[in-house]
């Protein structure tokens, strides 16, 4: 596991799009799945910025670890967000954007979004394996849409299942754990005081941390990198 700490959410932003960069180039094609939230947007905005031409866009493809089942048009839509911070900047071919259908029917989505990913990545152990999977961490300790309430998803024997928020109810279509921790590599982004306490507890394996379904991401391959900004590092350092 590595861990890699930097002074703000702005430089966590900078320093990720340097290592994507650099990680796309290492491949002839590579296939990347996607969170939302607010850091992955200044990320989006970073790699727009400094990297739209010196990125080969045509060779990478794009997937979500979750998606809300909204329409690709409403505000909390992720694709719609990566679509204004990164896509509407960049070349690349409308084929190598595999969005989740929010919009659609959310168990049969599940399936027919398991289904693509068994057509279009590399089958290892009989399961999808992205090149590399991003992940947000929320201030209760969930990724992607799987939530503490409903951690048991994260051990489904499928590789897309249908979450409900806690709070709102809101319907999501989430990757599962057995996809997840198959990638090659998975990054956590994290930025925040908020998140600082539930960074401690998962990396440093105490409190209630095996309630949180972040602390469930263990790559069979081992290549986990949390990026921090210090506030979200704050706890570590504490006793």
């Amino acid at each position: 596991m590595g861990l890699r700490v930097y002074d703000s959410k702005e430089a966590v932003a900078l320093q990720f799009s340097e290592y994507l960069s650099e990680l796309i180039g290492l491949y002839s094609e590579v296939h990347v799945a996607l969170s939302g939230g607010s850091t992955p947007k200044i990320v989006f905005d970073a790699l727009a910025e400094k990297y739209k031409e010196t990125i080969n866009w045509s060779k990478v493809h794009f997937y979500w670890g979750d998606e809300r089942c909204v329409l690709p048009t409403d505000q909390e839509s992720n694709f719609k967000m990566t679509q204004n911070h990164l896509f509407s900047k960049i070349v690349i071919p409308e084929k190598n954007i595999h969005r989740i259908k929010g919009e659609n029917e959310p168990e049969k989505e599940a399936i027919v979004y398991d289904e693509l990913l068994q057509s279009k990545l590399p089958q290892v152990d009989g399961i999808p394996q992205f090149d590399l999977i991003i992940l947000g961490m929320g201030d209760d300790g969930h990724t992607a849409s799987i939530f503490p309430y409903n951690i048991d998803l994260w051990f489904s024997e499928r590789n897309c299942e249908v979450a409900a928020h806690p709070d709102s109810g809101q319907l999501r279509i989430t990757l599962t754990g057995r996809v997840i921790n198959n990638a090659k590599i998975v990054a956590f982004l994290v930025t925040g005081l908020g998140k600082a306490e539930k960074v401690k507890e998962i990396l440093k394996r105490t409190g209630d941390f095996q309630l949180y379904p972040a602390a469930l991401v263990k790559p069979k391959s081992e290549n986990l990198i949390w990026f921090l900004d210090k506030e979200a590092a704050s706890g570590l350092t504490s006793n």
